[in-house]
C-alpha cells in the first residue's frame, strides 16, 4: 500500500472524474493508496478544502499559508491558530520561503513562516515546507525555531544533497519526492535520492501538478503516486514493495496525528 504525502485535491479539476470528487478518492484506492494528506496553501481556501473532504477517512488535511501566497493573502494569526488546532488538522503548512517567483516579499514571508514554525511546536503537529532559492534562510530559521521539536517535511525536493542532510541530521526532517524524480532532466535530483536513506523519504504527487512518467502532460492525481515510488525503486535498486513499506511507515512516523 502507498501514502500519497502531499496533494492538493481542492485543486484537481473535477471534469475529469465526471465532476465528482469521490472518483478522485475511488482512483487512489483502487491504485492501492491508502491515504492521502491534502495541503492546505491559502486560509481563505481552507473551509472549503476540509468539507470537501470531510466524508473520506483516508484523506488528512494541513492546515498553512503558503509562501507565495501570504503577500496576497494575509496572515492572521489567531484564525491559523484556531484551524490548525482542530483536530483533524495532522500538520501545519504548507510554509516555507520562495525567493525565485517573489523576492519582494522576504521579509513578509519571514515573518510567516516564523510564526508557522512556533505554531506547530505550540501544536505538536510537524511541519510541511516550501522552498526555493532560499535554502540557507530555510534551514537557518529551522533551526532557530527549534523546528526538531515538532518534526517535518522538505516537500517536492529538489535542493542539494547538503541540504537534506542538514534537514535530516540537524532538524529530524524527512525529504518528500515528487514526480521531478523522474524527468529526464532531473540527473542530479535522481543522485540525491540514490544517496538519502529510504528510512528519511517520503512520496507525493503534489497534485494537481507534476505528474510523473509516464503521465506526464496529464493533470496529476494521487494514483500516480505509485510512478513515483516506482521512479524511487529503480533509483535506489529496491523493490517497489520495499519502498511502498518503508515510505509509508515513515508517513505515519511523522504525521502522529493521522488516523488509520
Amino acid at each position: 500500500m502507498f501514502v500519497d504525502s502531499h496533494c492538493h485535491l481542492d485543486k484537481i479539476d473535477l471534469k475529469n472524474f465526471d465532476g465528482q470528487f469521490s472518483k478522485i478518492v475511488q482512483a487512489a484506492r483502487a491504485a492501492k493508496v491508502e491515504h492521502m494528506l491534502c495541503i492546505g496553501v491559502t486560509l481563505d481556501d481552507f473551509p472549503a478544502m476540509r468539507n470537501q473532504v470531510a466524508d473520506f477517512p483516508d484523506v488528512s488535511i494541513s492546515c498553512g499559508v503558503h509562501p507565495l501566497y501570504v503577500a496576497k493573502h494575509p496572515l492572521d494569526r489567531n484564525q491559523l491558530r484556531k484551524w490548525a488546532a482542530e483536530p483533524e488538522v495532522v500538520a501545519i503548512g504548507e510554509t516555507g520561503l520562495d525567493y525565485f517567483y517573489d523576492p519582494e516579499s522576504r521579509p513578509i514571508q519571514q515573518d510567516s513562516f516564523a510564526y508557522h514554525i512556533e505554531l506547530a511546536n505550540e501544536l505538536d503537529k510537524p511541519l510541511i515546507i516550501h522552498t526555493r532559492d532560499a535554502r540557507e534562510d530555510t534551514i537557518a530559521m529551522l533551526r532557530e525555531g527549534q523546528a526538531q521539536r515538532c518534526g517535518g517535511v522538505l516537500h517536492c525536493f529538489t535542493e542539494s544533497l547538503e541540504i537534506a542532510q542538514q534537514a535530516i541530521e540537524h532538524l529530524d526532517f524527512y525529504i518528500s519526492i515528487s514526480g521531478i524524480a523522474s524527468f529526464r532532466n532531473a540527473t542530479e535530483l535522481r543522485e540525491v535520492v540514490q544517496a538519502l536513506p529510504l528510512e528519511r523519504l517520503l512520496i507525493e504527487t503534489d497534485s494537481p501538478w507534476l505528474a510523473p512518467v509516464p503521465h506526464r502532460g496529464k493533470e496529476n492525481q494521487p494514483a500516480y503516486v505509485v510512478d513515483v515510488a516506482k521512479c524511487v525503486a529503480d533509483v535506489k535498486g529496491l523493490s517497489l514493495a520495499e519502498v511502498a513499506k518503508v515510505t509509508t511507515q515513515n508517513f505515519y512516523s511523522l504525521f502522529k496525528h493521522v488516523r488509520k
